[in-house]
């Protein structure tokens, strides 16, 4: 049975400290954006680009800065970060339901695992021994949490989520389907012809407030931890090989691969498909383009990019035929230099 939602523009305008502007007694069922909005939503302007469908929206409120608010004449709640303040009201429409407190009965749940009283443990989950599973954690349908493991204050584990042996999970980090937390790190020593495997001996430290998205893998440390300090957001599909250090309120998009030893800096943003190379480092506050290949260490803040951009297919081959020329147009261009110097 689907959830309804009924708050007034007033209760709405006081969760946020927005001014009201409007009809302060408004019903409001839903979140929508100016486009798809009908009577009952509140509607969001927070790119510019679609401030031409303030003037079509079928939204019974719209979210505005002071600025737009001016020439609307409609209801709205007036913020300077119209984005902040649907991000908070998002939590008043969410429709998952949560889990009932207590262990369910077909859960598997070590004699002695930890499990606070508040917990909300769900079906055919398994809590290995030495667990401890602290105050409101949720631990949904099939999620494993290897022993020795600690689940921080108010922390979320989606389903089907593996947490391996001797992980820490600090306070409200939200943990999404699939992801793998702990696993062995990829090392392998070579001799002989062959792969001998080193054990992985660290663990991983999640600090509070990280959110690691679905089928995410963050490998245990070969030597000490993998790092994921507070604030930190990891999109879907990223690999985070042992030992890596992430700084804290870093945000990185799906598919990044991280090579081992790497150290990321503080509020850095990493987008799509980037990949970093191992035992290096990145400074704070560096915006990393998607694709990026970075094989060496980034010291300053700024923004950094590789790779080329798309093209028409005809002049990309032409192009290739040309990047395989560029070491000898080099050369050329030198000795032509030299000439004009003599």
């Amino acid at each position: 049975m689907k959830q309804s939602f009924s708050y007034t523009l007033s209760e709405l305008a006081g969760r946020v400290c927005a001014e009201l502007k409007g009809d302060a007694g408004q019903l409001i069922s839903g979140l929508n954006t100016l486009q798809g909005a009908s009577a009952g939503d509140l509607a969001f302007l927070a790119n510019p680009a679609y401030a031409r469908y303030l003037e079509t929206t079928g939204a019974s409120a719209v979210i505005l800065a002071p600025a737009q608010a001016e020439t609307w004449t409609g209801n709205a709640l007036i913020l300077e970060n119209p984005y902040l303040g649907y991000a908070s009201l998002s939590h008043l429409f969410d429709t998952d339901r949560g889990k009932p407190v207590g262990v369910h009965p077909s859960a598997e749940i070590a004699s002695d695992a930890e499990i606070h009283p508040t917990a909300a443990i769900g079906p055919k989950v398994v809590v290995e021994s030495g667990v401890q599973i602290s105050e409101g954690v949720r631990v949904d349908t099939g999620a494993v949490i290897g022993h020795d493991s600690v689940i921080g204050r108010g922390s979320h584990i989606c389903r089907n989520v593996t947490v391996c042996h001797g992980v820490f999970i600090g306070e409200r980090a939200i943990i999404h389907a699939n992801a793998v937390i702990g696993a062995d790190g990829f090392g392998n020593a070579r001799a002989d012809g062959k792969w001998h495997k080193i054990a992985q001996i660290g663990g991983v430290v999640i600090g509070d407030d990280v959110e690691i998205g679905s089928c995410t893998c963050i490998d245990r440390g070969a030597l000490g931890d993998t790092i994921i300090h507070e604030g930190v957001r990891i999109d879907n599909l990223v690999q985070v090989a042992h030992n890596v250090v992430i700084g804290k309120h870093t945000a990185i998009a799906a598919n990044v691969g991280i090579s081992g030893s790497t150290r990321i800096g503080e509020y850095c943003t990493i987008a799509g498909a980037a990949g970093l190379a191992g035992h290096i480092t990145v400074a704070d506050h560096v915006h990393l383009s998607g694709m990026a290949m970075v094989t060496k260490s980034i010291t300053q803040p700024g923004a950094y990019a590789s790779g080329t951009g798309i093209m028409e297919a005809g002049e990309w081959r032409k192009n290739a035929v040309r990047f395989r020329k560029l070491d000898d147009i080099a050369k050329r261009l030198k000795q032509c230099e030299r000439r004009l110097d003599n």
